[in-house]
């Protein structure tokens, strides 16, 4: 294994103020947005497929399901590899595996098939690929931008992934509409395989693994306490990322969006597409404000409030009947969850050490994947048995009671004021 690089405070050559002038960073986000764009578009696609074979709520769960469990399973060796591996390499490889699935989701749809159980398995093991693609993608950034830029850099990130997420349900829909899976799905596969391409040109110019030594006799296991041991220590790790388990794992609404376009708001797959696009619409907005005047006073505060918010607009939503007033609820559920991703991921970069990060990190996306897929289980199976919008309305008061919570057992996260304060909190250094 190479040696470790100089760290990003030290090492010569330094990004630009502007991430975007830097080439390394911008063939790296160019990357993800082209897989980002991929699982958008398959996301659309597999939630209106099952749906429509189904009927069935409960069916819409099972999607979340199938993609959460081997997460949750492969959590230990992915966060692992992530800290003793090339996370470049770790990362191509994951996104080959999802342009498999895609590939396999293609062929399902070729052969016309009805039974959603091989849909559910291809899920399984598109699950596996993000298993270790999510804690090697979120430690890659600060190996490719220098650590003064960060904050800068995860900010243009976000909004750049947000932009891309804003066409690909639309086209998803779209696609559909004209070629159904086969072609939604071959586009798919393509993107994934392109990503793939173009991440393995971007240099890591700030590498700071630890290579193994030849006395290094700990078990995976060992390595994998000794990360949950430093962020037991770290208040702003464990309550920013439980705090984003726990409000989109009880409040979000996105599963149910198959459920509202074809019952509620009767607007088809086209208007699916809108709805998921609306989001990403209101996320973009406050992307590219934060790009310019990243928020870096109160962060603590102003992340909580982002969270209520985002119930709050998610309780709208919920209630509403009018397509319109849907997509513009949305629209600001999205910009307040980029105010919140934003802050939450900076918090997490800031307190985490390079070396620790990929198993950090693999906590972090077990939560996300826990308030994402488990929440669509959540979600699903909620609507089956309330009905659809008692569950929203439900979720979205959940939301907002465990942002009241939140305040009061993490008072150090809410009163944390810059960012790079989260360094020091917990490790005796805050006076």
């Amino acid at each position: 294994m190479p040696r470790p690089s100089p760290s990003p405070e030290s090492a010569p050559n330094a990004p630009s103020a502007a991430p975007l002038r830097d080439p390394a960073f911008l063939s790296f986000v160019l990357a993800r947005m082209l897989t980002m764009f991929a699982q958008q578009m398959q996301a659309v696609v597999v939630a209106w497929q099952v749906y429509d074979i189904t009927r069935e709520p409960l069916s819409l769960a099972y999607v979340g399901l199938a993609q959460f469990l081997p997460m949750m399973c492969l959590l230990i060796p992915a966060g692992d590899l992530s800290d003793r591996m090339s996370r470049k390499r770790l990362l191509t490889i994951s996104w080959l595996l999802a342009s498999v699935c895609s590939g396999l989701l293609w062929l399902l749809s070729q052969s016309g098939t009805h039974y959603v159980n091989w849909i559910y398995a291809v899920l399984v093991l598109f699950g596996c690929s993000r298993a270790f693609s999510g804690p090697a993608l979120q430690s890659l950034l600060p190996q490719i931008v220098a650590r003064e830029q960060l904050a800068k850099a995860l900010a243009t990130n976000s909004m750049l992934m947000r932009i891309s997420a804003i066409a690909a349900p639309v086209l998803g829909g779209l696609l559909y509409a004209l070629g159904g899976g086969v072609l939604t799905y071959a586009v798919c596969g393509i993107s994934l395989i392109l990503g793939a391409a173009l991440l393995s040109q971007v240099p890591v110019r700030f590498a700071n693994l630890k290579a193994p030594s030849a006395d290094d006799q700990s078990t995976m296991w060992q390595r994998f306490a000794e990360g949950l041991r430093f962020m037991r220590t770290r208040p702003i790790i464990l309550g920013t990322i439980s705090l984003d388990l726990f409000a989109v794992l009880l409040g979000g609404v996105i599963a149910l969006l198959p459920v509202y376009a074809h019952e509620v708001l009767k607007v088809g797959p086209q208007g699916l597409g809108l709805l998921r696009s609306s989001m990403a619409v209101g996320e973009v907005c406050m992307g590219l404000w934060l790009a310019s005047r990243p928020i870096n006073r109160r962060v603590g505060k102003v992340m909580f409030a982002a969270v209520a918010v985002f119930g709050l607009a998610n309780l709208v939503f919920s209630l509403s009947h009018w397509f319109v007033l849907s997509m513009l609820a949305l629209a600001v559920a999205g910009a307040a969850d980029m105010v919140s991703v934003y802050i939450r991921s900076a918090l997490v970069q800031f307190s985490t050490p390079d070396h620790m990060r990929g198993r950090v990190n693999a906590v972090n996306m077990l939560f996300i994947g826990s308030s994402n897929e488990l929440g669509e289980f959540r979600a699903g199976s909620s609507a089956s048995w309330f009905g659809v919008v008692p569950a929203a309305i439900l979720g979205s008061l959940c939301t907002l009671g465990v942002v009241g919570a939140w305040m009061t057992l993490f008072k150090p996260l809410r009163d944390v004021d810059k960012l790079e304060d989260a360094a020091r909190v917990g490790t005796g250094k805050e006076s």
